[in-house]
C-alpha cells in the first residue's frame, strides 16, 4: 500500500510575519491558478469548488492585510487564458468578473432602497454578439476579459441565435452560451468510453463553443440566453435596464429569466428561485442582484475587477457533518481508478447522501483525508455531492497497490498538473467491459438494466470477473441493494432480469461470446447446423464450419481457436452449467431460399435489423449490406426515398419491398 503524501494544512495568516504572509499568497495564487487553468482549459478539477472558495477568500484576506497582489493573482485575472488556435480579439471595453456573496441580508443591504432586476446566474461561457446593418457580424467568448477568442461560425449555429434581427443600428449584446441538462445527458449516453464523458454540462459547452469546426458546435445544441444590452446603436432606453431586457426579446433573443425586486420583496423572490432549482433544465451557479436605474449604475463605476452595479448571489451550501468509511475505487475500462468517498449517510437538500467523488489523488491529497476522519459533506449548486472540508485531516489513506477487480498492478500516473491511479494489467476485467456489455446485450443474453457503468460498478465491487460470475450475483442482493444509484427494488429487478435470461437457447449464447465474427446472424446459422446440440456447437472444427453457407474461413479460423484455448472452454462450460438450455430447434424453412436481400431505413415491427436477418436466415435467404446486381429484393418502409440504395435498386430493377411485405413472405 502507498501512503497518500501529507501537504500539510492550509493556513489563515494568524500570527505569521509579514514575508510569510508574502509567501503564502505566492503558494495560493500558485494553486488557485493551476486549479483554473485546469477546469477552463482542460475540463478537469484538481480541487472541488467549496475548496477553491475558501482558499480563494484567504487570499483576498491576505493581500488586503498586506496590500501584496502580484500581477498573477486570480483576484486580478477575470477569466480564463485563451489557449486554442481560434482567432484572438481584444474587448472593446475590459469584461469584469461579479463580486459575490452568500448573505441574503448582504444582498439586501447592498440594493438599499433601489429596484433591481434579480435572474439566473448562467453557468456556461460569456459571449460577445454584435450586429451590423440588423445582421450577426461577430461574436467572441469573454477569454480572460481583455482579449477572447472569435467564434462567429460557431455561434451561427447555436440553438437560438438570430441571424438578423429588426434593428439596424450597430447592436452588441452580452449573453451566456450554456448546454442544457437534457442534452448534456443525451450527448454524454452517446459517449461509450466513461472516461471520455464530460464532467458537467459547463465543460462540454466551452468545448462547444471554441470547436475549430462549426459542423461540431452544430450538434450539441448550444443555446445562448442574452443578460446585457452593451449598446444600441440610437435607441433610448429611458434609463431603464428592464426596457433594455423586453426590447432584447422584442429582437428575437431568449433573454435570462428575471424577476423586478426591491428591498421588500427581494428575499422571498430569492426563496421563488431557490424552490425554482429541481426543476430548472439550464445549469446555474447562483443568481444575479442588476441595478434597474441605467443613470445611477453608470455613477457607480467599477473596481480593478468588479462592476459596482451588481453582485452576485451563491447558493449557502447545505452542510452536514458525517464519518468517512472508506474510499472506494471505481474502476473504468481505460484502467482508470476513479476514488469515491463513502460516508455515513446524510440529509442534504432533501435527500439521503453517502457518496461522493473525490475526483482524483491531488484532491484527496489537499483534503488529507482518512478512514474515520470527521468530514463536511455539501451539495455543490444544490446537486452534485461534494466533501468540503475535512476536520481531522488525519492523511491515513492508503492507495491500493493492487486493482480491485483483477489484482493487477497500480500505479500512479501524473497528466499535466493531475495525479490519477491506473491498473496496469492489459488484460484487466474492466479494460474489457465492452465484451461485457456485449455479452449482455439485447441480442445476446439481454439482460434488462446491466449497463456499462452498472458492469464496473459490480467490477469495482469485485463481483464479477468472468460472464458465469454474472449469474451468481443472486448471492450478494445485499451488496447491490447498498450501492450507488440502487436499493431494494432496483437490486430485486436486476436479479430478475438475469434469472429471465438464464433460460436461453444455443444461438444466444454464442452471440453472446464475444467470438470475431460470430454476431447473432452467423450465430444462428451455426445453431442451426447444429441441430440446436450446444455438445456439437462447441465442438466444431474449421472444415465443418467452411461447409456452412455464410461462414467464411476467417470467421472458421476464429471460431475454432476460441474454443480450443483451454481456458476460453472452461469458463463456458462453467456458465453453460448455470445457463437452461433450450436445444429445441425449428427445423430451418425454405420461404426465401437462395434469395438476397437488403434492408434500409428503420423499422417498424422487427426489434433491430439483426432480428430480420436472423427471420430470413431461418428460412433460407442471405442478406447483404450493399445493392448490387444480385440483389433481388431491397426491404424500406419508405419506397418513395431518394437514398442511394432506393436509387441504385431502381437503376438495376431491383424490386423495393415494405417491411409487411417480406413479413408475409417469411409467413409472419
Amino acid at each position: 500500500m502507498t501512503d497518500i503524501k501529507n501537504k500539510g494544512e492550509t493556513g489563515k495568516g494568524g500570527n505569521l510575519s509579514v514575508d510569510e504572509k508574502k509567501e503564502r499568497i505566492d503558494s495560493l495564487i500558485k494553486t488557485l491558478n493551476e486549479a483554473s487553468r485546469a477546469y477552463y482549459d482542460e475540463a478537469q478539477e484538481i480541487m472541488t469548488n467549496f475548496e477553491y472558495d475558501a482558499l480563494y477568500d484567504e487570499l483576498q484576506a491576505l493581500e488586503e492585510e498586506t496590500g501584496y497582489r502580484p500581477e498573477n493573482s486570480p483576484s486580478i485575472n477575470v477569466g480564463y487564458e485563451v489557449t486554442s488556435a481560434l482567432p484572438k480579439e481584444r474587448h472593446a471595453t475590459r469584461m469584469l468578473s461579479l463580486d459575490k456573496t452568500k448573505d441574503r441580508e448582504q444582498l439586501r443591504s447592498w440594493l438599499g432602497n433601489h429596484q433591481g432586476l434579480l435572474s439566473w446566474k448562467l453557468d456556461g461561457l460569456t459571449v460577445v454578439l454584435t450586429y451590423e446593418n440588423g445582421k450577426l457580424s461577430k461574436a467572441v467568448t469573454r477569454g480572460n476579459g481583455d482579449v477572447g477568442e472569435v467564434i462567429t461560425d460557431n455561434a451561427r449555429v447555436f440553438v437560438n441565435v438570430p441571424q438578423e434581427i429588426p434593428h439596424k443600428g450597430r447592436t452588441v449584446i452580452r449573453g451566456e452560451a450554456v448546454i442544457t441538462y437534457p442534452d448534456f445527458e443525451k450527448i454524454n449516453s452517446q459517449i461509450d468510453d466513461a472516461d471520455a464523458k464530460y464532467k458537467n454540462p459547463r465543460n462540454l459547452c466551452s468545448g462547444s463553443v471554441r470547436q475549430l469546426d462549426s459542423r461540431i458546435t452544430a450538434e450539441r445544441h448550444v443555446n445562448f440566453f442574452a443578460f446585457t444590452l452593451s449598446s444600441a446603436e440610437n435607441v433610448d432606453f429611458e434609463g431603464s435596464r428592464r426596457n433594455q431586457m423586453e426590447w432584447m426579446k422584442e429582437q428575437g433573443f431568449d433573454v435570462v429569466h428575471y424577476e423586478m425586486v426591491d428591498h421588500d420583496n427581494l428575499l422571498e423572490t430569492i426563496d421563488k428561485y431557490e424552490k425554482a432549482i429541481p426543476d430548472f433544465q439550464v445549469p446555474s451557479d447562483g443568481l444575479v442582484l442588476t441595478l434597474e436605474d441605467l443613470k445611477y449604475a453608470e455613477t457607480l463605476g467599477t473596481t480593478a475587477k468588479f462592476p459596482r452595479d451588481s453582485l452576485a448571489f451563491k447558493w449557502r451550501d447545505q452542510e452536514a457533518e458525517t464519518t468517512l468509511l472508506e474510499i472506494e475505487w471505481s474502476p473504468s475500462r481505460t484502467g482508470l481508478l476513479n476514488p469515491v468517498a463513502v460516508f455515513q449517510p446524510v440529509e442534504l437538500e432533501g435527500t439521503t447522501v453517502s457518496r461522493a467523488s473525490v475526483h482524483n489523488i491531488n484532491i484527496m491529497e489537499s483534503l488529507q483525508l482518512g478512514i474515520g476522519d470527521k468530514i463536511k459533506v455539501y451539495k455543490a449548486n444544490m446537486i452534485i455531492p461534494q466533501i468540503g472540508d475535512n476536520l481531522t485531516k488525519s492523511g491515513n489513506l492508503k492507495i491500493p497497490e493492487t486493482c480491485p477487480v483483477c489484482g493487477g498492478k497500480t500505479e500512479i500516473r501524473e497528466v499535466g498538473d493531475t495525479r490519477t491511479l491506473v491498473c496496469t494489467n492489459p488484460e484487466c476485467q474492466a479494460k474489457k467491459v465492452k465484451k461485457f456489455s456485449l455479452f449482455v446485450s439485447r441480442d445476446a443474453m439481454n439482460i434488462e438494466g446491466l449497463s456499462e457503468a452498472t458492469i464496473l460498478k459490480l467490477m469495482g465491487k469485485g463481483l464479477i470477473h468472468e460472464f458465469p460470475d454474472i449469474f451468481l450475483l443472486k448471492e450478494h442482493r445485499q451488496t447491490i441493494a447498498e450501492m450507488e444509484g440502487f436499493g431494494e427494488k432496483s437490486a430485486d429487478k436486476l436479479l430478475g432480469a438475469i434469472d429471465r435470461a438464464s433460460h436461453t437457447t444455443p444461438e444466444k449464447i454464442l452471440a453472446a461470446l464475444g467470438i470475431p465474427g460470430v454476431g447473432v446472424v452467423t450465430a444462428g446459422l451455426i445453431a442451426a447446423f447444429c441441430g440446436g446440440s450446444w455438445e456439437k456447437i462447441v465442438s466444431l472444427r474449421a472444415e465443418e464450419l467452411g461447409s456452412i453457407d455464410g461462414v467464411g474461413p476467417v470467421i472458421a479460423r476464429d471460431y475454432q481457436n476460441y474454443f480450443s484455448n483451454e481456458k476460453n472452454r472452461q469458463m463456458v462450460d462453467r456458465l453453460t452449467e448455470k445457463l437452461d438450455i433450450n436445444e429445441e430447434r425449428k427445423e430451418t424453412g425454405n420461404k426465401v431460399e437462395g434469395k438476397v436481400f437488403v434492408i434500409t431505413g428503420s423499422l417498424e415491427h422487427y426489434e433491430n435489423r439483426n432480428a430480420l436477418k436472423a427471420a430470413i436466415s431461418s428460412e433460407g435467404g442471405k442478406v447483404a449490406g450493399s445493392v448490387s446486381g444480385n440483389t433481388d429484393y431491397l426491404i424500406t418502409n419508405d419506397p418513395e426515398s431518394g437514398s442511394s440504395k432506393n436509387r441504385k435498386a431502381r437503376e438495376l430493377g431491383v424490386s423495393i419491398i415494405t417491411e409487411e411485405e417480406i413479413m408475409e413472405m417469411l409467413g409472419q
